[in-house]
Order: structure tokens, then C-alpha cells, then sequence
């Protein structure tokens, strides 16, 4: 079983499907797995997820059900104790995972663990201020989301899975 599984939805990305599915397998961390879910797409993601067939699994749904549908598929397939999530027109820095399964290490009474991210259209960075070179840990309480839910964001990292065992 992995330690990670991260799930990556998509619907008619195909430009941009490689880009992510590679900054994925290009991780410094390797206990993962990567399931793609193509929700229907009609241009040639198939084709493009025919040759990953043997570094990923793949998920096809016959009708678009939307990316929320296409992550709760995926979510029942894991086994792993840590789920990410990444959108197929986004992409990961390699040390990703590892730094996250790092601060779940150094922090286990949280049970999500987030980052931030860069925005860049057209080749230029369009939220100058947010700066992930800080080097802040981010993650949340149960406390906090008790008290302060219901939360956003939480797609953009790394999310805990309860299981009774």
C-alpha cells in the first residue's frame, strides 16, 4: 500500500496532461501512487493516458459527472493514508510530496497539510505576492476546522484519510 496516493482528475486537457502527470512521476518522493481519473474526455486524453499504462491507473468514467465526482471515484479506490490532490492543467515542483510527508512527520496531530501556489499565465507569475520560498508549514487543526470550517483550499494540498482499521 502507499503511503500517498494522489489523484488527478481531468476532463479534454490533453495540452497540458503530460506537464502534470510527469511533474508527478518526477517526484523525489516515491512511495505514491498516481490515479487518473478521465472524466469523458472526448479529445485525446485516452490516447495520452494509453502511455502511462504501466506508471499510473487510470479511472475512464463514460459521462462527465464534473471533477468533484471524478475525485470522490478515485478516493475510494485508495488504500493509502495520505491523498493529494493536482488538476491536470497544473504541475508540482519535484520535492512536493517529500516536503509534505516531511512536515505530516514532524506535525502527526494534523491531519491535512497544505502549500501554497504560484500562478503563471503566459509565462508570467500573476500573484507576486504569495512567496512558497518562506518556508512556512501550513496545516490545520481539527480544532480550527471545527471552529472555523467550512474551509477552502484544501484541494490545493494534501489531505488525511481516516480509516477504521
Amino acid at each position: 500500500m502507499p503511503q500517498v496516493t494522489v489523484i488527478l482528475p481531468t476532463w479534454n486537457r490533453a495540452k497540458w496532461l503530460r506537464t502534470s502527470i510527469e511533474s508527478v512521476l518526477s517526484q523525489t518522493f516515491h512511495d505514491f501512487e498516481l490515479i487518473v481519473v478521465d472524466d469523458a474526455s472526448t479529445d485525446s486524453t485516452g490516447k495520452i493516458l494509453e502511455s502511462y499504462s504501466r506508471k499510473i491507473r487510470t479511472i475512464l468514467l463514460h459521462e462527465n459527472l464534473g471533477v468533484s465526482a471524478a475525485r470522490n471515484t478515485a478516493i475510494v479506490q485508495s488504500d493509502s493514508k495520505w491523498i493529494a490532490f493536482l488538476d491536470s492543467d497544473d504541475y508540482w515542483h519535484a520535492e512536493k510530496l517529500e516536503k509534505q510527508i516531511k512536515q505530516t512527520r514532524l506535525c502527526p496531530e494534523y491531519q491535512i497539510h497544505f502549500t501554497d501556489e504560484i500562478w503563471i499565465r503566459n509565462g508570467i507569475r500573476v500573484n507576486p505576492k504569495k512567496n512558497i520560498e518562506k518556508g512556512k508549514a501550513g496545516y490545520l487543526s481539527q480544532v480550527w476546522l471545527f471552529v472555523y470550517g467550512p474551509f477552502n483550499g484544501i484541494c490545493k494540498g494534501i489531505a488525511g484519510k481516516t480509516r477504521n482499521v
